[in-house]
């Protein structure tokens, strides 16, 4: 096996989700959580910090990574979107890398193709969220980890994976908390094989390392409190249902309709996830060659890890990062404040590629079955890419240019909650011609030349507030977003009851009006009231 070609099975994935991922990335709106990522990161001094801090911590490096690049090239969508695209294109580089350490070069080729190929992580490489570059540093930790476990077990010693495994689980960790996650999946992986006393010297001072390096996040974390997943209610089937998408690739509820092909991809996926675990979990416990990359080390070593043979090993490594997670949260889900969102399971698509990669390209499976399986996987994942470019399920951009189109001289805007003023503004532009144009807000009333941070800001017009609209407003657009629940959680609910309030007091205050939507996921809902 030349050194060119294990090189092309990681960069052409690798290659393969950036092209992905950069078509049409900037024909999508952005969406409301996209909208305060893009605030807080164009904030400075203590409006930055104190943006950061009201989210808990969470995304803390990747603010202020998005603090310099809007800095230095602007907040275009293409600007703030660029890193996600990279990250996904990275992600799948390494899932290649992580499965050729593993199995072998066609399972490393399959993976990566899988992971380009993948419907969530092409649409989380498209958002200016730090959920793409989490998965990036989360299967960087997997690599890093193997490494340590690997140099840990054999003769062969260096600080290097230790050092890349504390920095990759700790900048994952202040990319999205969720990271913590496959930290027992690494854990559980690594015991199952009875370790060395020096290997587990060596994973337990990483992750004491990557602990105290973890103290400010878990502080911000604990002064902020639980009180940002308020709307995360517990696990549902059709909770379920939209982790299965996920992680079989196959759909992205409620962001994009079904295909005629999301069912059959669906469980596809699932008979395939569950014969290529059981292939390799039932395969003969001998020990094999590690398989290492040339460039790190020449020579491949004899790595037994415990009594169990290495290739079997690596499908319970793999297995263990698809299952625990998800265990894990469903179960915090249930005991504590529920995080059970599909997203925070993201870091678990990578894993259904290696575990389908290797299972496809077993030498027990004949090659032209396994390669014919997975040309039909990687038609019907395409077939769920391809109609989601430049769809908006939150149409924040027309919506905005709906408003600006019709605004009279007089006009107001209300916002509710407060949070989709971001979205408007952001499109609004900040030119003082953007400003006349506009309505005068009065929900929140500060001026748009003032840039500020609303996040969860459920405030409605106070009776007072309303009597001096009605006296001031010949008409007036009331916006409205992410709304509340009526069937969510008590806060969801709370807040869904002050919105239908706010609407029956401002209809009650106008003679006529006008409703119009823009998406569906959470649909932009945009109101004209005229006297």
């Amino acid at each position: 096996m030349t050194a060119c070609r294990r090189s092309l099975v990681v960069l052409f994935p690798a290659a393969l989700a950036l092209v992905l991922t950069l078509h049409g990335i900037a024909s999508r709106s952005i969406w409301i959580d996209e909208s305060a990522s893009v605030t807080i990161a164009s904030q400075h001094g203590h409006a930055l910090v104190a943006g950061i801090a009201h989210d808990g911590g969470n995304m803390l490096v990747y603010y202020l990574m998005l603090h310099l690049l809007v800095g230095a090239f602007g907040d275009s969508e293409l600007v703030v979107r660029l890193p996600s695209a990279v990250a996904t294109s990275a992600s799948a580089g390494l899932v290649a890398l992580l499965a050729l350490r593993l199995f072998s070069t066609r399972a490393a080729l399959a993976a990566g193709l899988l992971s380009a190929v993948s419907l969530p992580l092409v649409f989380w490489g498209q958002n200016a969220r730090s959920y793409a570059l989490m998965v990036t540093f989360v299967v960087a930790s997997y690599l890093a980890f193997l490494d340590l476990v690997d140099d840990a077990a054999g003769a062969r010693r260096s600080r290097w994976p230790w050092i890349a495994y504390v920095l990759t689980t700790v900048l994952g960790c202040y990319m999205s908390f969720v990271t913590v996650l496959v930290v027992p999946a690494q854990l559980a992986a690594m015991f199952v094989v009875r370790p060395s006393s020096r290997t587990v010297r060596a994973v337990v001072t990483a992750l004491g390392t990557a602990a105290v390096a973890c103290v400010p996040l878990a502080l911000l974390a604990t002064r902020r409190g639980s009180g940002q997943l308020f709307w995360v209610v517990r696990p549902t089937v059709t909770g379920l249902d939209q982790l299965a998408g996920y992680l079989a690739s196959s759909a992205v509820l409620p962001n994009f309709h079904l295909t005629a092909t999301s069912d059959v991809l669906l469980v596809l996926t699932g008979v395939l996830v569950l014969l290529a675990g059981a292939l390799g979990l039932s395969r003969p416990a001998r020990p094999v060659m590690s398989v290492r990359v040339p460039a790190l080390d020449p020579a491949p070593t004899r790595h037994p890890l415990g009594s169990e043979g290495r290739t079997r090993w690596s499908y319970v490594f793999v297995c263990t990062w698809l299952v625990v997670p998800v265990v894990l949260d469903l179960v915090e889900s249930f005991v504590g404040p529920s995080t059970f969102v599909p997203r925070n399971l993201l870091m678990c698509v990578p894993a259904v590629a290696v575990l389908l990669g290797a299972g496809l390209t077993d030498v027990r499976v004949p090659r032209p079955v396994g390669w014919s399986a997975l040309a039909l996987l990687l038609v019907l994942r395409g077939l769920q890419v391809a109609p989601s470019y430049g769809v908006s399920p939150e149409n924040w951009r027309a919506a905005t240019s709906d408003v600006l189109e019709h605004t009279a001289p007089g006009d107001c805007i209300a916002f509710y909650p407060s949070d989709g003023r971001m979205a408007f503004d952001y499109y609004l532009g900040h030119t003082r011609a953007d400003m006349r144009r506009a309505p005068r807000p009065v929900l929140p009333s500060a001026p748009f030349d003032e840039v500020r941070t609303y996040v969860e800001d459920y405030v409605s017009l106070g009776a007072r507030q309303l009597v001096r609209v009605e006296r001031t407003c010949p008409r007036l657009w009331l916006v409205t977003s992410h709304s509340g629940q009526p069937d969510g959680t008590a806060t969801s609910r709370a807040n869904y009851e002050r919105f239908v309030a706010l609407v029956a007091d401002v209809q009650h205050s106008y003679a006529s009006w006008r409703v119009r939507s823009y998406g569906w996921a959470s649909p932009v809902r945009v109101e004209l009231l005229t006297r």
